[in-house]
């Protein structure tokens, strides 16, 4: 998030409203070309306009974002730091309202099936209808005109393409973090980004942090010049391990990877790029740059078993930027470990948490309101839609998932790495073929033999 962005913008008169769908033919102004789906074009809105979610990923996290989203119904939007506009939060009574989940995808029937299941018990059914599985079944729920908002939590290896898929289509999209695994994958969002933009589309990406006053606040004042100049950042996911799904009979490979996607690096991108991106991502917000060189080291000491795939347990980075700065990094998944999940920077007039606190000539701490920012980040999208403002983080967050995949690369080949190098990167990890049936089992990486190109 830029430093403008994160500022309250300044109004006389209000901004109007536009709308972004109508209620049934969604505003389709034509049928944009781009891979067959209608391309919804923005208009102008009515504060309560309907807001028709589709879900593309019905895991532990897809349905968690389906049943926040579906909480806007009830909460109160105010924070204008947030809206980038002054009318869009001029009533404190005013609520992300008329918002309903219709559609669902996974590759999986009994994940969707598990998705609908929560749903119901919040009173939102889907219909037989716009429920759809397989590979192939994120198409189908982009080509239901009626969805004007994508929510996409599946695996992270697949986030490019659906990304891709879901702004040709004409759709506003909140897409969990990280947002690829690879330099192609990066390019690809990138570009999507792009496109979002010229059709007016908001994409929203699922590091909450940036929804989180606490830090919005304090990253603001550091922003304003509160501790000086950034002389020395850290940053930190030391936690412990994960959740396992144990083999099936009757699983091929591909499923065993799929439904433990967090321990295969072209599924997951690792543990330093899936979890560790919410610190690296506060990093990126704060420094508002990229760094240019990474040096790393990690390993698989206590998480080594092949259940486990391909992925280490514990990463150290140092980061280097363009003006000479330095940024450290640990993350680690080990049980039993001391823990440490947060951000700290250091100024030449005073330091700060990044969280709610800043200790320079005067301490300051955050005590103003902390509504849930898994929900407000759903809150802040649709309020930019309303507004006809819709927010765009997909670059920044890219730019943050990159940090995190220079920080593997280099630690996997033991090797230094730029960020020129690992963007450019010809690497594409993404099977030859998305089906189920036999897959290669990949390798852990040793520095010193892992080959990057």
């Amino acid at each position: 998030m830029s430093k403008d962005e994160i500022k309250t913008e300044k109004t006389s008169g209000g901004i109007p409203r536009r709308r972004f769908m109508k209620d049934s033919a969604l505003a389709v102004a034509g049928t944009a070309a781009v891979t067959g789906f209608p391309y919804v074009v923005t208009g102008r809105a009515a504060p309560d306009d309907p807001i028709r979610v589709g879900i593309i990923g019905c895991g532990g996290r897809g349905t968690g974002a389906a049943l926040n989203i579906l909480q806007t119904n009830t909460k109160v939007v105010y924070p204008k730091v947030m809206y980038h506009t002054e009318d869009a939060a001029e009533d404190a009574t005013i609520k992300a309202k008329n918002v309903k989940v219709i559609a669902l995808a996974d590759v999986f029937k009994d994940r969707l099936e598990s998705c609908r299941t929560q749903l119901k018990k919040v009173g939102n059914d889907v219909a037989d209808d716009h429920c759809f599985t397989g590979f192939d079944a994120y198409r189908k729920l982009l080509a239901i005109p009626e969805v004007n908002y994508v929510i996409s939590a599946t695996p992270p290896a697949f986030r490019p393409m659906h990304l891709r898929a879901s702004v040709e289509a004409g759709k506003h999209t909140f897409i969990e973090k990280p947002l690829a695994v690879d330099g192609p994958g990066i390019r690809s969002i990138i570009e999507s980004a792009e496109l979002a933009k010229k059709k007016n589309l908001g994409i929203v990406c699922g590091a909450q942090r940036r929804h989180q006053l606490s830090y919005v606040e304090t990253i603001r004042r550091i922003h304003d010049g509160a501790i000086g100049d950034l002389v020395e950042c850290r940053a930190y996911w030391n936690g412990s391990e994960l959740w396992y799904v144990p083999r099936q009979p009757g699983w091929s490979e591909m499923e065993y990877q799929l439904r433990n996607w967090n321990y295969f690096t072209w599924l997951s991108g690792d543990h330093i790029v899936e979890q560790h991106l919410h610190n690296l991502d506060v990093m990126r917000w704060v420094i508002r740059d990229h760094p240019v060189k990474a040096s790393a080291m990690g390993g698989r000491q206590a998480r080594t078993g092949p259940e486990f795939g391909n992925v280490y347990d514990h990463f150290a980075v140092e980061f280097e930027y363009a003006n000479g700065m330095r940024m450290f990094s640990q993350c680690r998944q080990i049980n039993g470990c001391t823990g440490n999940v947060g951000e700290a920077v250091v100024g030449t007039r005073g330091t700060s948490n990044c969280a709610g606190y800043l200790k320079a000539a005067q301490e300051w701490k955050y005590s103003g309101p902390t509504p849930n920012p898994y929900e407000q980040e759903h809150i802040d999208l649709i309020a930019s839609i309303r507004a006809g403002k819709p927010l765009n983080e997909a670059r920044d967050v890219a730019e943050s998932t990159l940090t995190g995949i220079m920080g593997r690369v280099s630690a996997y080949t033991g090797r230094s790495v730029t960020w020129d190098q690992v963007l450019n990167s010809k690497q594409n990890l993404s099977p030859a073929r998305w089906e189920f049936g036999p897959i290669p089992v990949p390798e852990v990486a040793i520095p010193g033999k892992y080959q990057f190109e």
